[in-house]
């Protein structure tokens, strides 16, 4: 995925992209003056989808171009890379922090954060949350009846969701063998007999989990949809439509394998309309 960029004025109007990307033949990162217009009047916005270090780069060199001709500068980052790395070592919410807060960018806009701790990493940033997303274009029209939150990790997010639509929220649970660690099975409370439920996360990776907790809950795939944030879809993710009646995501984050049914959330008018 390539860093894709445009330009604004200053009261919010579309205007020609002043830059352009390109590599030189030795791979390195560069961008073109392409269009040449009154700096001052201007705001420069990059996006970045998915977490290819090549593309970080390009927005580095694009931050620094916006920077010497007296733009502002906003970077869409619906998917900040690191944020599952919040512990540990190496402290991957850092680096990739560290690397982002380098290129001194006016204003970064991500969406629904995997950890509260890259949060409070990534300077000048303003979040994006899932709520009102989900409402107008999954819940608003449907029939949904409830929503439910895979696991403790989820629940603050699938409440906001609920509290945002005005449905229930039903609480699942993941339960891991003491001896191996390993996933042993889930729990969920109990749910209406009719009615169709979402199941509301940040991130898919493989699935597993939210194939456990569908076949946990005994539902038929009609009565089950599927919300994730971030859609990476690796591994066995396929299977999922054989569970969920639908399958929704955004476009923050290129999908790793083809789903059949996906519907794919696009989240630049949400992100742009917090530009300062």
């Amino acid at each position: 995925m390539a860093v894709e960029l445009n330009t604004r004025t200053t009261r919010g109007d579309l205007a020609t992209p002043t830059f352009s990307t390109m590599r030189f033949p030795a791979g390195e990162a560069h961008v073109k003056v392409a269009h040449d217009a009154d700096a001052g009047d201007l705001i420069e916005i990059a996006t970045l989808r998915g977490t290819s270090g090549d593309d970080l780069l390009m927005l580095g060199m694009w931050a620094d171009a916006v920077r010497q001709r007296g733009s502002r500068s906003v970077a869409l980052i619906p998917y900040l890379p690191g944020a599952r790395q919040d512990r540990g070592l190496p402290f991957g919410a850092k680096v990739y922090a560290d690397v982002i807060n380098g290129f001194g960018i006016d204003q970064v806009i991500a969406f629904d954060p995997h950890s509260p701790v890259i949060v409070d990493l990534v300077e000048r940033l303003t979040v994006v949350t899932s709520e009102a997303v989900v409402r107008d274009a999954v819940v608003a029209g449907s029939d949904y009846v409830g929503i439910i939150a895979p696991d403790k990790g989820a629940v603050a997010r699938a409440s906001a969701v609920a509290d945002a639509c005005g449905l229930p929220v039903f609480r699942a649970e993941k339960h891991r063998n003491p001896d191996t660690g390993k996933l042993d099975g889930f729990t969920c409370e109990p749910l209406p007999d009719t009615g169709r439920l979402l199941v509301v996360d940040d991130i898919c990776d493989g699935g597993g989990t939210f194939m456990g907790l569908a076949a946990a809950t005994g539902l038929t795939k009609d009565r089950l949809g599927l919300w994730v944030s971030h859609g990476v879809f690796s591994g066995r993710a396929p299977q999922l439509a054989e569970h969920f009646g639908e399958i929704v995501t955004t476009d923050s984050y290129p999908a790793q394998n083809a789903i059949e049914g996906l519907r794919t959330i696009e989240l630049t008018p949400y992100l742009t309309e917090q530009i300062r």
